[in-house]
């Protein structure tokens, strides 16, 4: 018996040898992919670096919407070790609650009047919309299933993405929706388009609101504390199952801004446009670092840059046409390149170890 318990565990390192070791090989093709693509595209200077500049800027814009989405799933993973899969769509709510009080002010004729405070009352509006999505998934999909095995609450995450997806389509239509433009933020500042440095800005000022919530509010020790260790806060006194509705208010409330803002970026709202902000934010996250909040911050920023900078920098210079069709497939080699060689993400948090 003992041979036979020997032998199948030699056959087990054997299999996963062999699979890390194709791994590598793919990781490798791929980094000389990179290598190749960037290098010939940088010898035939195909780009001015005012093209360079404005790939770059877009980049950051786009990856701080994706950090502000990535930190809604990491902060849930840190309390429950779970994946949020229906963040996507919280995203999606506060878009459309956005796109029709904005586009009601529009035709008012508040908007023209007042730009930036409609710009502020249509992210408030978000927000308040995304957050109250988000907890009434919490007390009805997931609070339920707190004590069953993470399987049931992941595939329940599933089916809640896709009956929100088909909700919002059964109201407001598969068509899309022009969101109302702002005639203030055409144009550029020195050299940057407006929507760009505002897309960022009110990442970077929600970020801060963030760090200061979780830093010096009741509230934000309490979510601190159960995403440390949830039996000791339960029996230091913390009230669990508030603090989980507060960290999926807290991460709704966020998608909500984002929502917004990659709405300036992207004017259109439909019932499917938070699947890939929503897949792209958990490749932020996971790169970043599952459970570190400002690894999932840094993901952001890294992948919003690499989407934006990889199609023109490696797949021009490998002859691809229509590169920029292909820039979701340059994320998600770099969500494979970073699993394969660094699977603990760029600030640490090894996701096996906690499923």
């Amino acid at each position: 018996m003992a041979t036979t318990t020997q032998q199948a565990a030699v056959t087990r390192n054997r299999h996963v040898d062999a699979s890390q070791v194709i791994a590598w090989i793919i990781g490798v093709l791929l980094v000389i992919l990179v290598v190749v693509g960037s290098y010939r595209t940088l010898m035939l200077g195909r780009y001015t670096p005012a093209q360079w500049r404005d790939f770059i800027t877009f980049g950051i814009a786009q990856g701080s919407i994706y950090a502000l989405i990535a930190l809604g799933y990491t902060m849930v993973y840190g309390v429950l070790q779970m994946i949020n899969f229906a963040h996507g769509e919280v995203f999606t709510g506060g878009a459309f609650a956005s796109y029709f009080f904005v586009n009601a002010l529009a035709q008012s004729g508040f908007l023209k009047a007042h730009p930036f405070l409609t710009l502020i009352a249509g992210i408030l509006v978000a927000a308040v919309t995304s957050m109250t999505i988000a907890v009434l998934v919490e007390r009805i999909a997931y609070r339920p299933l707190r004590f069953a095995p993470r399987l049931v609450p992941l595939i329940t995450a599933v089916g809640a993405s896709f009956f929100l997806q088909y909700t919002y389509r059964g109201f407001f239509g598969s068509g899309v929706k022009a969101f109302p433009t702002f005639p203030v933020l055409r144009g550029t500042l020195f050299g940057i388009q407006r929507t760009l440095i505002v897309a960022f800005v009110g990442a970077l000022l929600t970020l801060l609101i963030l760090l200061i919530f979780l830093r010096y509010t009741r509230t934000g020790l309490a979510i601190r504390a159960v995403a440390e260790d949830l039996e000791a806060a339960a029996l230091m006194g913390v009230n669990v199952d508030r603090t989980i509705a507060s960290t999926f208010a807290v991460g709704g409330a966020m998608a909500g801004v984002a929502s917004v803002l990659y709405a300036l970026l992207f004017p259109q709202v439909q019932f499917f446009m938070g699947f890939l902000p929503g897949i792209k934010a958990f490749t932020s996250a996971v790169l970043g670092g599952i459970g570190n909040l400002p690894g999932a911050a840094l993901g952001g920023l890294v992948l919003g840059i690499v989407e934006s900078v990889g199609p023109s920098l490696i797949l021009d210079g490998l002859g691809i046409p229509a590169a920029h069709q292909l820039k979701d497939a340059i994320a998600f080699s770099i969500l494979v390149l970073i699993l394969i060689f660094r699977p603990t993400g760029l600030l640490g948090e090894r996701v096996a170890s906690r499923v």
